[in-house]
C-alpha cells in the first residue's frame, strides 16, 4: 500500500531541497519544484470527520499550513492559492490519521539518503525525532539537506549551523548501544547459505537461537540471531555492520 504523503502529487520531497524554508532560512537557498498534475483530492468532504479536520485548517494562516507541510516533507509550490494548500493539508492530516495505527513498514527501495539514515541510522533517527518534537523546523531542512546533498550544504549552512551539523555527523557514526544478545541482520549473500551464515556467526560466540530467509528485493539474507551473551552481540555488531558484502546494500547488524 503507497504511503499517505505518495498520494499528495509530485509533492513529496526526496531531498531537503524540495522543501519550503522554514522561517529564517534564505528562500533563495531552495530550489523551485514545478508541478505538472492537476491537485488531486481524494476525501470525501461531506464526511463529517473530514468536515471537522477543514474547519480546523480553515482558520489557519497561510504560513503556518505551508510551515505544517513542510515539516511532513511537502512543498507548497508558490503559484498554489491559499484554500488550495489548506485542502492539500487537510488531505495530509486525514492521510496520516487513518495509517496512524498502522505499524510503519520499512520501504523497499528508499527515496533519498535522508529517508535511508532514518531507517539505517537508529542514533541519528533519534536526534531527527528529538528536532521534531522541539519544532525545530530549520534544524529538521538543515539537517536532510545535508543528508541528501553533503558537502554542497555543508558549505551552504556550516557558518550558522555548524554544531548542528557536526552533531549530525556523529549521530550518523555512532553505534547504538547493544543491550541485548538478539541481533537483527540483513546484507549477508544468500549464497552462504542458512548453515553457512549460522557457522560465520557461532565463530564470534555461541549461538542459542537463529532464522532467516532471502530477502524479497536482493539476493541477500535477513533474519535474527540470538547469541549466548551481550559481548557476543557486540562482537558480531562490531565486525559486521556497515560491511560492504558488494550486494547492492551494505550490512546491516542492529540490536534489538
Amino acid at each position: 500500500m503507497p504511503s499517505p504523503r505518495s498520494l499528495l502529487l509530485p509533492l513529496l520531497a526526496t531531498s531537503a531541497s524540495a522543501f519550503l524554508a522554514a522561517p529564517g532560512l534564505s528562500r533563495a537557498a531552495v530550489p523551485r519544484v514545478s508541478i505538472n498534475q492537476p491537485l488531486q483530492m481524494a476525501l470525501n468532504y461531506n464526511d463529517p470527520a473530514v468536515a471537522e479536520e477543514f474547519s480546523k485548517v480553515q482558520g489557519m494562516e497561510y504560513d503556518d499550513v505551508v510551515t505544517e507541510l513542510a515539516q511532513s516533507g511537502v512543498r507548497a509550490p508558490a503559484t498554489m492559492g491559499d484554500m488550495e494548500v489548506k485542502l492539500m493539508l487537510v488531505e495530509l492530516r486525514m492521510m496520516g490519521s487513518s495509517a496512524s495505527n498502522k505499524q510503519k513498514k520499512r520501504p523497499d527501495k528508499f527515496s533519498s539518503k535522508f529517508e535511508e539514515a532514518l531507517w539505517t541510522k537508529p542514533v541519528f533517527a533519534a536526534m531527527y525525532e528529538d528536532l521534531k518534537a522541539k519544532g525545530d523546523h530549520n534544524s529538521m531542512n538543515v539537517v536532510a539537506e545535508y543528508l541528501n546533498e553533503g558537502a554542497d550544504a555543508k558549505a551552504r549552512y556550516y557558518s550558522s549551523y555548524g554544531a548542528l551539523i557536526d552533531q549530525a555527523e556523529a549521530a550518523l557514526n555512532a553505534k547504538p548501544e547493544v543491550t541485548s544478545p538478539k541481533v537483527k541482520f540483513s546484507g549477508f549473500p544468500s549464497n552462504m547459505g542458512e548453515t553457512g551464515l549460522q557457522m560465520t556467526l557461532q565463530a564470534l560466540g555461541e549461538v542459542v537461537e537463529f532464522s532467516c530467509a532471502e530477502s524479497d528485493d536482493f539476493p541477500v539474507l535477513v533474519g535474527e540471531v540470538t547469541f549466548a551473551d551481550i559481548e557476543s552481540a557486540k562482537k558480531a555488531i562490531d565486525q559486521y555492520d556497515g560491511m560492504d558484502m558488494g550486494m547492492g546494500e551494505k550490512l546491516q547488524m542492529m540490536s534489538v
